[in-house]
């Protein structure tokens, strides 16, 4: 393997879920006001050369949409002057980077043709900025004329047409904070928002959160910002690198959602690289306390879901569950679990490391679930198979799959005692048997292994309690398959483990527009389990036993638990 490679893939598995929190500096006045708009971007692909031919026109016309500066300014030097009220904004298909230009029509002696776009449509990016996977076969025939003594282009599509090296070149990945309406915690919310001219991605970073969230998390993520809000004045920035976003029209809004509303546009502009933040309600502070926002500002809030970093990993090995240390196994855990009481399949503590629920041997298969340290005592659920139990962030419930077939929710109640909650799981059960299941560390969406796919949902919630699995999707149908198990590397990101041999182990985005599939050299396949955490190393378990690979294992998977190809580990949540 390449250097190059392995340091790719180092920082792939060390990003974490935040960028670092700044320090407020201290204020200024405010003396010149700048429109996040202005602002010059990179030079212009150059337009098409001198006697193209239609098909050559055509394709150098998909090449250039890729750049979104000044109105698709370099794809329109491909059209007539009477086509240049392309309407760019319609849409934005994602192509595979190979595709084809032939003619429907060929020019003949003739100044018209007609030639007709194939390709492989990868999804389509919302108004919203969201990504929407749709793999499909696409045709599109494009109106070609002569202008003068030059082939353009007459009759350009609705919309815009990238492929996906250039969508991924110009376009970048930030995450849009919504909330929780349970925990009132922020839910990152994936958007990709042009990076060039880069003075606008504040300005377009307001427009993603107004709009709302996305379709993934449509029913189950809300917003603390109003419906009817809007910019009162256009986003701008002072001299001394502080962003005005001056809001109108939010209504009557109490203390505790004028700060969740501060930290949606905190949190979402930190991603687009601004410290500094003065949040205004129709000119005036809105939070009075805090007249510049931070980051920093809503420290409390931003790691509120993740599960404690001093709370170790689990791994079972031989009936018997032990904590996992940097180096391999570590320490037994306190109890009959550790002792090989229960004869534990595999384990899972909370986030805050307080409870285990366990999936043990005895009586078939059965979920056992206790306070750490104590014994442990049967949930009433019972199966052939039980997939690895699955915290929700506060610790007071529990999903796992009885025999592939349906997803169970245990709600524990005040003294920890477990009973067998109602939930929604048809869109999950609906599409085949379920081998995996894990909740994010977040507890807002779903990851599945379903019939050896990756399928991912939202957890939608009502006032009333009811409980659902909603806007199910598949990921990369066609290159994840033969999958055994799954678990979230971060809110946004999913580790897979397989059958495959080009994808046995990859990171997936939640979106499914980004595939990594990482080496598997020193693994035994097939594999069968699979364990991360935001902050953690990956962890895999081959014929061989246990491996890691992580930020200090220079590329190459680590033996952690030798001999022991039933191993199955986990971290918190």
């Amino acid at each position: 393997m390449s250097r190059g490679w392995v340091r790719v893939l180092l920082v792939l598995l060390a990003a974490g879920l935040l960028a670092g929190c700044a320090t407020v500096p201290n204020e200024s006045p405010v003396q010149v006001l700048r429109k996040v708009t202005e602002g010059e971007g990179p030079a212009l692909p150059p337009g098409p050369g001198n006697n193209a031919n239609p098909l050559d026109l055509v394709r150098g016309f998909v090449n250039a949409s890729g750049s979104s500066d000044n109105r698709h300014a370099a794809a329109r030097r491909f059209l007539t002057g009477g086509a240049q009220s392309w309407d760019d904004a319609a849409s934005l298909t994602v192509l595979a980077d190979q595709f084809d230009t032939v003619y429907a029509r060929p020019p003949g002696d003739g100044d018209r043709a007609v030639v007709r776009l194939r390709g492989s449509q990868i999804g389509r990016r919302s108004l919203d900025g969201s990504f929407m996977q749709a793999e499909a076969p696409v045709e599109v025939d494009i109106q070609v004329a002569k202008d003068g003594d030059q082939w353009r282009i007459d009759g350009p599509p609705s919309g815009t047409i990238v492929r996906l090296s250039d969508f991924q070149a110009n376009f970048k990945a930030v995450r849009a904070y919504f909330m929780d309406p349970v925990q009132d915690s922020p839910v990152p919310d994936l958007r990709y928002l042009p990076a060039n001219p880069a003075r606008t991605m504040p300005s377009r970073m307001v427009d993603a959160l107004l709009a709302g969230p996305s379709d993934a998390l449509t029913g189950a993520a809300t917003s603390a910002i109003p419906r009817t809000a809007r910019l009162r004045s256009n986003v701008a920035e002072t001299p001394d690198g502080a962003i005005i976003v001056d809001l109108t029209e939010l209504g009557d809004l109490d203390d505790a959602r004028r700060r969740l509303l501060a930290a949606q546009v905190a949190l979402s502009l930190g991603e687009v690289n601004v410290t500094r933040v003065r949040l205004l309600d129709d000119g005036a502070p809105m939070l009075p306390e805090h007249p510049i926002v931070t980051r920093e500002t809503f420290a409390d809030l931003a790691g509120a879901d993740d599960p404690r970093p001093d709370v170790a990993g689990l791994v079972v090995v031989g009936g018997k569950a032990r904590t996992l240390g940097a180096n391999g196994l570590g320490d037994p855990l306190a109890g009959p679990p550790g002792a090989g009481g229960y004869d534990l399949l595999s384990a899972t503590l909370s986030a805050d490391g307080q409870r285990l629920a366990a999936v043990s041997r005895q009586a078939g298969r059965q979920l056992l679930i206790g306070r750490v340290g104590g014994p442990l005592a049967p949930s009433g659920v019972q199966g052939a198979t039980l997939t690895r139990p699955t915290w929700t962030p506060p610790g007071n419930e529990v999903w796992t799959v009885r025999n592939g077939t349906a997803v169970v929710r245990l709600v524990l109640d005040q003294s920890g005692h477990p009973s067998v909650a109602p939930m929604d799981d048809s869109a999950l059960t609906s599409l085949g048997q379920i081998n995996d299941l894990r909740l994010s560390r977040d507890g807002m969406r779903v990851a599945a292994v379903i019939s050896g796919m990756l399928v991912v949902g939202a957890v939608a919630r009502s006032p009333a309690g009811a409980v659902s699995v909603r806007n199910v999707r598949m990921l990369l149908p066609n290159k994840l398959t033969s999958l055994v198990a799954v678990d979230w590397r971060a809110a946004d990101q999913i580790a897979v483990a397989g059958r495959r041999p080009d994808t046995a182990v990859a990171l997936v985005s939640v979106d499914g527009l980004d595939l990594h599939p990482l080496p598997t050299n020193n693994l035994t396949p097939p594999l069968t389990a699979i364990a991360t955490g935001p902050g953690r190393p990956l962890l895999v378990t081959d014929q061989n036993g246990l491996w890691s690979f992580g930020a200090d294992d220079l590329g190459s998977w680590r033996q952690l638990v030798g001999g022991a190809a039933s191993s199955v580990a986990g971290f918190p949540g």
